[in-house]
């Protein structure tokens, strides 16, 4: 049996941490051993941490998997920096040239954000020839609320990411990311790229595994309890700023039509605008603009333990799914709607390989859109989507899922893309 290649995936944030992002790096770890790669993760110990970290998640991480954890700069008494990758920079450098030093590393992955990290692949290339490649979890270059504003934090946050992503990508013998759209402007800005590295789209895969061990740990929901004649549907996790206006479409066929939607409460949970601010309410205002403020929309702007949202997911007697105007967006709830056993509302692009997911499943019903100038499309069907939904709770059944056609954006699969993406790096 040939003897396994290593690969070092470099995760400032890792579990414990509560981040969405963590999860990319730990289901890529857990399934790379049955393709032949030894995974390697080197993150930032937890005490360097802004964000609260959550208890049950370390029980999700596969038996023996070797984690290297670095110091950080510290953001208390005084914060001088924020960005993890930043803070924690020069060890995660200096713990990669050691380990590449002692051992034979095949490959250096680094999922970004943050997106600073990525400078450390052509650095450890230079040094030690080892090819890297960049993974795409959100666009590193991107105009976002704020950055039209010049002089702006957000304005010089995406300058800034004009001049370096230049140089993080040069090198990569990999550009990857959850879906096309994530990384092409990469390689418009930077088209020799297009001959030099395996490029390759790699949805956030869903974890079986996941939903079982909440059963195993006989979680309990704690944000809302389940009344007689009250269907619950959940939203879970952050609120991009481009699904405001899908949102609001929403709000306003609700408020016009809200006897129709007596006895209904969608809770938007980890939606706020920082990960432990309970303050931070992203939707209060607009729900409280249309009247639907706790009688339709409930949020809890906190996010909490990754394990507790399947929890209130398995609870729920349904999904609320919203994606953005733009097209490239993938949600990865999606996939634990599904295996959670639960028939999703999406309200997607019509680009959105989310779309696929669905429809290819039969997990739920998907109001698609073209996009901003196709925004009132959504007013315009929502009631009759709606009513199709509720027809098709009435008879869902977890078995009427096409288990097949969800395999191709399991955890394990998308796993399976990486490794042969790899394999082509080496042949290139």
């Amino acid at each position: 049996m040939p003897q396994p290649k290593k690969i070092i995936i470099v995760a400032p944030h890792f579990p414990p941490s509560n981040l969405a992002a963590v999860h990319r790096s730990r289901l890529f770890a857990q399934h790379l051993p049955d393709f032949g790669w030894e995974p390697v993760i080197v993150t930032v110990h937890e005490r360097y941490y802004e964000e609260q970290t959550d208890p049950y998640i370390c029980d999700l991480l596969p038996s023996g998997l070797r984690i290297e954890k670095v110091k950080a700069l510290p953001v208390k008494p005084v914060k001088l920096v924020g960005d993890i990758g930043i803070r924690a920079f020069i060890p995660l450098l200096q713990r990669i040239l050691k380990i590449a030093k002692k051992e034979q590393i095949d490959f250096l992955y680094i999922p970004i954000p943050s997106n600073f990290a990525a400078l450390l692949g052509p650095l450890v290339h230079r040094v030690t020839g080892i090819p890297y490649g960049i993974d795409y979890i959100d666009p590193w270059v991107h105009r976002w609320p704020g950055t039209e504003r010049t002089l702006s934090k957000a304005w010089w946050s995406m300058k800034l990411g004009e001049w370096l992503e230049p140089l993080a990508v040069k090198k990569a013998a990999l550009i990857s990311g959850v879906a096309p759209g994530y990384y092409e402007a990469v390689l418009d800005r930077n088209p020799g790229l297009r001959n030099t590295a395996v490029c390759i789209a790699m949805p956030y895969g869903g974890e079986k595994r996941d939903n079982d061990i909440v059963a195993q740990l006989q979680l309990k929901p704690h944000l809302f309890e389940k009344e007689p004649g009250v269907k619950d549907f959940v939203y879970a996790g952050a609120m991009l700023p481009k699904a405001f206006r899908p949102l609001e479409e929403v709000m306003k066929v609700i408020s016009t039509h809200r006897r129709q939607f007596e006895g209904v409460r969608i809770h938007f949970i980890g939606s706020g605008k920082s990960p432990d601010d309970t303050e931070g309410y992203n939707i209060r205002e607009l729900a409280e603009q249309y009247g639907l403020w706790h009688s339709v929309f409930f949020e809890y702007p906190r996010r909490i333990p990754y394990l507790d949202v399947l929890c209130h997911l398995h609870a729920a007697d349904g999904t609320f799914i919203l994606g953005s105007t733009e097209a490239h967006y993938t949600p990865s709830k999606v996939y634990q709607s599904v295996l959670s056993g639960k028939a999703a509302f999406a309200i997607l692009h019509q680009d959105s390989t989310a779309c696929q997911v669905i429809e290819q499943s039969g997990a739920g019903t998907v109001l698609s859109f073209k996009g901003e100038p196709d925004i009132s499309h959504i007013a315009e069907t929502f009631l009759a989507k709606w009513a199709e939904y509720l027809r098709l709770l009435d008879g869902f059944d977890t078995a009427t899922i096409n288990q097949e056609a969800f395999e191709q954006y399991s955890a394990r699969n998308v796993t399976r893309m990486l490794a042969n993406a790899l394999k082509k790096v080496f042949k290139h």
